[in-house]
């Protein structure tokens, strides 16, 4: 049997190598480097998949979220809505651009920001919500934009985890994760269901005004060359990069349906297990398993985590700290229990390998080691 890893990137490698390395081979011989010809096709290629009007390549999706809230203006103090079961990068953007993070529970079946808490934590200071799709399902955006619309607030959407991912609204549509709302965010880092062998992110909007200025900002605030006309950033995607991505792009929908089969194999394994919750799918949305992430009931997950090493067996807690209990986000606002959905995910969650190269030997072997320590 092949090591088990939380991500393969060697073996899906291997199955692209020609392409992958003929691409790199010609931005070398190009000398193209910084904004080649090779970033312009990925964009074109990916805004054609996404179907969204504009892709603006940057740095990393750290990067992204931050340009997202720089273009659309808001002040010193505002108030961004989101998740505070997520990585730190979604409120880490906001407390750096002055404004203010606010955070609210999610639901306890998707790990999705919770509606609820979203109109709850509604002021006159609210200017956004930024939702998470979460391990690779879309959260509740048909709600989500009733209540943008309803309060005349913006929608950034992080999809750092989702892309590939579709919601269907109740009239049919079908949208992809980062388009439905104002603007929408993503990461390329390796591990991500669409990565690259570096750093690397995007933003998308449908929006002609706020592109241009996403793409001024992220380029030292220039549209014409050397006259800055808003203070900026220096973030792109560089040519190597993009032709890495632009083959695993082509691979895409393939890469998630292998997710989506590695994850029926566990769901399969799980279902029978009472100490054992597998992912909820729901139906508005698919689930591309960016993470196949359990929640664990009466089970000690440090020493189940102990022993799945022991055995060769990688397995992650995403995330163990919920953004209040974080010290450098801390503050009178909230307190430990305010949020009893995400401190309880914190403290029960675990995530299992999960790529496209998992085979039928591995996952036999991960789920057959989880259930002999449980039972």
């Amino acid at each position: 049997m092949k090591p088990i890893q939380m991500v393969d990137l060697k073996s899906q490698y291997e199955k692209i190598k020609t392409e992958v390395d003929a691409g790199i081979q010609e931005v070398i011989d190009s000398t193209n480097f910084i904004k080649g010809g090779k970033v312009v096709d990925f964009q074109h290629n990916l805004e054609k998949y996404l179907n969204v009007k504009h892709v603006i390549p940057v740095g990393n999706g750290t990067d992204a979220l931050q340009i997202a809230l720089m273009a659309l203006g808001f002040q010193p103090g505002d108030e961004i809505i989101t998740p505070t079961f997520t990585f730190i990068a979604t409120a880490e953007v906001v407390a750096l651009l002055g404004l203010t993070p606010v955070v609210v529970d999610v639901e306890p079946d998707t790990f999705n920001i919770s509606i609820d808490s979203v109109r709850k934590a509604i002021t006159p200071r609210t200017k956004a919500i930024v939702p998470v799709h979460l391990f690779g399902q879309n959260a509740d955006m048909e709600a989500l934009i009733e209540i943008a619309r309803e309060f005349d607030l913006k929608i950034i959407e992080d999809a750092c985890q989702s892309i590939g991912s579709i919601y269907t609204f109740s009239d049919g549509r079908q949208m992809q994760s980062g388009c439905m709302g104002d603007i929408g965010c993503t990461s390329f880092f390796p591990s991500k269901n669409l990565g690259c062998y570096g750093d690397g992110g995007a933003i998308f909007t449908n929006d002609d005004f706020i592109a241009g200025k996403i793409r001024a900002i992220a380029n030292h605030g220039m549209v014409v060359r050397y006259h800055h006309d808003l203070v900026g950033v220096n973030s792109r995607l560089d040519s190597m990069q993009a032709a890495i991505l632009d083959v695993k792009l082509k691979y895409l929908d393939h890469y998630i349906v292998a997710r989506q089969q590695a994850a029926d194999y566990y769901d399969k394994a799980f279902s029978g297990c009472e100490k054992i919750t597998i992912p909820f799918r729901n139906e508005k949305t698919t689930h591309v398993f960016h993470q196949y992430t359990l929640k664990l009931n009466g089970v000690d997950r440090t020493a189940l985590q102990k022993h799945l090493s022991e055995l060769g067996i990688p397995a992650m807690v995403y995330y163990p700290v919920p953004l209040h209990m974080q010290k450098a986000y801390k503050n009178s606002r909230y307190k430990e229990g305010d949020f009893p959905v995400a401190e309880m995910l914190c403290s029960t969650v675990l995530s299992l390998p999960m790529h496209t190269e998992l085979d039928g030997e591995q996952l036999e072997y991960i789920t057959k080691s989880i259930l002999n320590f449980i039972s």
